[in-house]
């Protein structure tokens, strides 16, 4: 706790499109912050405004009393938190970690044994809502762990999401997040095929969009992606490789229940596509390109 403010000390791992803003906006909200990424220069500006960098995980974790993370992959997610100069074995005792990285179900379940045996308690959120809302404190933000863990971070939170739902113990934030996708995953598609079909038709997106956008078509993808799709914006607000490492968990843990997503797995192909195509840095609405050809 820090004596001049009297609100925790957070950590923040994790400064891309999404964690940026969300570190941001939870020091704006008067928490003392520090930082670390991999890429300094990404810290800056937070650094300019207050924050405290710290040179290592290690650094970061003996000084605050939660920690947050997003980072890029359940590879990643492992060694941050278990690696020997990881966050478990130096966190302080009673310190909450928080992941929001989506990641594996099984991986979630697993750093909470390893969290419990140092008396630390561990928290899967991950997140939905894209740049948009990270910047605008609008993420739906689904938990795993326990309650009474969850209460202590809440206001926490608040800073950063509008819908916190625990979903049930550790590993079920991430296999929420997973449903998350699956139904993103379909309709993205569906979106792309919209638009196609209104352009082979001589129609207007915008003109469309503003009709279809207000109907049962209407939704995040439609209302966020398709004006990005009408101008050709496919610059990320979230990496196409990201989404398919995602659809990638999910495709595993659906074998795992001996399930069928045909859905997700054209999906997953015609991304796969796109990717090597070189454009796995674009934002997820560049599935439209496919259909451009």
């Amino acid at each position: 706790m820090n004596q001049s403010t009297g609100k925790p000390a957070i950590g923040f791992i994790g400064l891309g499109i999404m964690g940026f803003s969300m570190a941001s906006r939870l020091a704006a909200a008067g928490y003392p912050l520090h930082v670390y990424n991999r890429t300094r220069a990404k810290a800056e500006p937070l650094i300019e405004a207050g924050a405290r960098w710290q040179a290592t995980p290690r650094a970061l974790a003996e000084v605050s009393d939660v920690v947050f993370t997003i980072v890029g992959t359940p590879a990643d997610v492992r060694a941050l938190y278990l690696g020997g100069d990881g966050l478990i074995a130096h966190a302080r005792r009673d310190a909450v970690l928080v992941d929001m990285t989506t990641s594996s179900p099984k991986l979630a379940e697993e750093l909470a044994a390893h969290a419990a045996e140092r008396g630390v308690h561990m928290l899967d959120a991950p997140v939905s809502g894209g740049d948009i809302g990270a910047r605008e404190g609008r993420l739906s933000i689904m938990v795993g762990g326990a309650s009474a863990v969850l209460a202590r971070v809440e206001p926490m939170l608040r800073c950063l999401g509008t819908n916190i739902v625990l979903q049930g113990g550790p590993g079920a934030g991430q296999h929420t997040k997973l449903c998350n996708q699956i139904v993103i995953a379909s309709t993205i598609m569906g979106v792309c095929e919209g638009l196609a079909y209104a352009h082979s038709a001589g129609l207007d997106a915008d003109t469309v969009l503003s009709a279809i956008g207000g109907g049962a078509a209407g939704g995040f993808q439609l209302n966020n992606l398709g004006p990005r799709i009408a101008k050709g914006d496919f610059a990320p607000g979230f990496f196409i490789e990201h989404f398919i490492k995602d659809m990638r968990i999910a495709h595993e843990e659906a074998g795992n229940m001996g399930r069928q997503l045909p859905g997700l797995e054209l999906v997953r192909v015609m991304y796969q596509e796109l990717a090597e195509r070189g454009c796995a840095r674009n934002g997820t609405q560049a599935l439209f390109k496919l259909y451009e050809r």
